[in-house]
């Protein structure tokens, strides 16, 4: 019988790409990659090039994949060992998918979702490409219709995570197409809280593009979708709130504040704060302070002061600090409008210089900076200073 090559699968998981990606790039079919995988066949000596570079090897490790084992000294990609930690349960087992498996695979997408708040957007990424090619690798095996369900609501929600983290990168194409991929999957699993999740994620991507009147629109969407009283219920409405803001409407944005703490206000904080997915009822303060100083209410200055206060020392949770730095560039644009610039300066500068801005957060600080120069004081200069280091340092 022939013998499957496991380490062939691991080294394509690894690598980030399903098996129709490999053989697009190799240039046979799936069929053709599968056996190679089962060990029913090996590649042609013309197509050991292609399948090295695509699995990003050697040609003398190809032949190694191909005879069952690995041997390098070379890095493995981030995520390797936790993938590697995902398929020994499941040869465990002996199986394609199983029940270990998919526990394993949900435990692993809510740590990732709970390592967004304090993790580099780029080093989480490169995680979360390594999990969604293992996802891959299960799609690609056989599945009861219940099983194959579980995984793709962990595709859905992987993609959806990197299509976040893409757009806090500013790589657009790439973020509309992970997210395109997870309303794909949520809509394949009847799992309309993630396709609720997509529309939120799309309305903050075109907000930071200034598409305002889009970004509304998509939030409204979302709530539609959203199931009664859900984490994404919340954050849609939240983000519309935000959409109004950045419109000028002050009615309409107060009027979606004072709803956003409606909703928050019964919900206990859950177990896991810092799940990107899950909504903790302090994130409604963070919001507030954020949608208020966009429209110049004085009220946004200690709704920002009670967000640092909270997360300055630490919050218990690991801490949240790219929400801080927000909150801080938060309290600099409403301390201008109060005409406190020196307290301003302070704060975005501190906000600036704590390598926690992300990219899709950059146009904040800019308006900060912008703020500061339209009260006319000369420590603009310093801001602009600190935000041309940041952004080289990048």
């Amino acid at each position: 019988m022939p013998t499957r090559r496991d380490a062939l699968v691991s080294a394509r998981c690894a690598a980030g790409v399903s098996q129709e990606e490999l053989a697009r790039t190799v240039g046979v079919d799936r069929a053709t990659v599968q056996r190679w995988e089962r060990g029913v066949t090996a590649p042609q000596p013309q197509h050991r090039r292609e399948l090295a570079d695509a699995l990003r090897v050697t040609i003398g490790e190809v032949d190694h994949l191909l005879g069952g084992t690995v041997t390098s000294s070379r890095p493995m990609p981030a995520g390797t060992d936790e993938i590697d930690a995902l398929e020994l349960v499941r040869r465990a087992t002996a199986s394609d998918v199983t029940t270990p498996t998919l526990d394993l695979l949900d435990g692993a997408v809510d740590d990732l979702a709970s390592s967004y708040a304090t993790t580099a957007p780029a080093v989480l990424l490169d995680r979360v490409r390594a999990h969604l090619g293992y996802v891959g690798a299960l799609l690609d095996g056989w599945a009861t219709l219940s099983q194959r369900r579980r995984v793709m609501v962990s595709g859905a929600w992987l993609s959806l995570l990197a299509g976040t983290l893409h757009v806090d990168l500013e790589q657009q194409a790439p973020a509309v197409a992970r997210l395109r991929a997870a309303d794909h999957l949520a809509r394949e699993a009847g799992h309309d809280a993630i396709r609720a999740w997509v529309l939120e994620t799309r309305a903050w991507q075109v907000l930071t593009l200034g598409e305002f009147g889009e970004a509304a629109q998509l939030s409204q969407g979302a709530q539609r979708l959203a199931p009664a009283g859900s984490s994404i219920a919340i954050q849609a409405t939240a983000q519309e709130g935000r959409a109004h803001a950045r419109l000028g409407d002050a009615r309409a944005t107060t009027r979606t504040v004072r709803k956003v703490n409606k909703m928050a206000c019964p919900l206990s904080t859950p177990n896991r704060p810092e799940h990107h997915y899950r909504y903790d009822p302090a994130k409604a303060t963070s919001y507030t302070a954020t949608t208020l100083s966009w429209i110049g209410d004085p009220a946004a200055v200690d709704h920002a002061r009670e967000v640092i206060a909270r997360l300055e020392p630490g919050d218990g949770h690991g801490g949240r600090p790219r929400r801080l730095a927000v909150a801080r560039l938060d309290l600099a644009l409403a301390l201008v409008g109060q005409g406190e610039v020196g307290e301003a300066v302070d704060s975005a500068l501190t906000a600036i210089t704590s390598g926690y801005v992300a990219p899709s957060n950059r146009w904040r600080a800019r308006e900060a900076i912008t703020a500061v120069q339209q009260a006319g004081t000369r420590e603009v200069g310093t801001l602009r200073d600190a935000y041309a280091a940041m952004t080289a340092g990048s």
